[in-house]
């Protein structure tokens, strides 16, 4: 079967999965949603695959999907409940980390077959390290601040827009800083520029398809809240009452 066609159906799987766990569980499935898909996609970034003739890195799926479940929890629950599930989405992901950097340190026993393989996905460069969680943090804070701004200024209006809006510009950030702070001095400026720019239009496009899943999503009402909730009121301008 063509990557293509396996990409395209795991994207479909994916933001499924999101709306899921947010009809199942409210805030605390988004919150799942955004752990998840920050772990998940750290590991599967080692795999590099061709897709539309273009070498990229696989996880742009699941990454792309923790923005949908930020925006989500932004628009029904507002600001603070994004940003705190951004700061979850950190700390699993530094969590994760560390477990697996000790993992790697216990000497396996003489008839273990998983180490080499452990070894190969999870010894990480620290600068690499330090750029995916600069890259995450920052995209991250920045697309919660851009949906709010966008949505201030259109009266709550057009939710297309603060959902592409604020995707696309944090996800060129993303790609941007991680490209930088990973490889700048190590690759060619031409091919960080290649990097940057397949990365970022594959985040693009599942950020673009998966705005219908966000309408879906405001007009889903999750199990274990009732009745529908609001959307939370515009946050007031500097320097208004």
């Amino acid at each position: 079967m063509p990557n293509e066609l396996l990409w395209f159906g795991f994207m479909i799987l994916d933001l499924t999965i999101v709306l899921a766990l947010y009809w199942a569980f409210g805030r605390s499935g988004l919150y799942t949603a955004v752990i998840t898909g920050t772990i998940v996609s750290n590991v599967q970034v080692v795999k590099t695959v061709t897709l539309f003739g273009l070498e990229a890195t696989l996880g742009n799926i699941t990454y792309a999907s923790i923005f949908l479940a930020t925006d989500m929890l932004n628009e029904r629950y507002g600001k603070r409940e994004a940003l705190r599930g951004v700061a979850l989405g950190f700390a699993a992901l530094v969590s994760f980390t560390i477990a697996m950097q000790y993992a790697l340190l216990v000497k396996p026993a003489p008839s273990d077959f998983a180490h080499p393989a452990m070894t190969t996905l999870f010894t990480l460069l620290p600068r690499v390290v330090a750029a995916s969680l600069a890259a995450y943090l920052i995209s991250n804070v920045l697309d919660v601040h851009l949906f709010q701004f966008i949505r201030q200024r259109t009266g709550g209006r057009h939710l297309w827009l603060r959902k592409n809006g604020s995707t696309w510009i944090s996800q060129a950030v993303d790609s941007t800083v991680f490209v930088l702070g990973a490889f700048a001095g190590v690759l060619p400026w031409a091919v960080m520029g290649e990097i940057v720019v397949t990365t970022f239009l594959l985040k693009a496009v599942v950020a673009a398809i998966d705005t219908v899943f966000m309408y879906i999503a405001v007009r889903i009402r999750p199990r274990s809240e009732a009745p529908p909730l609001p959307s939370p009121p515009l946050e007031p301008r500097p320097g208004r009452r």
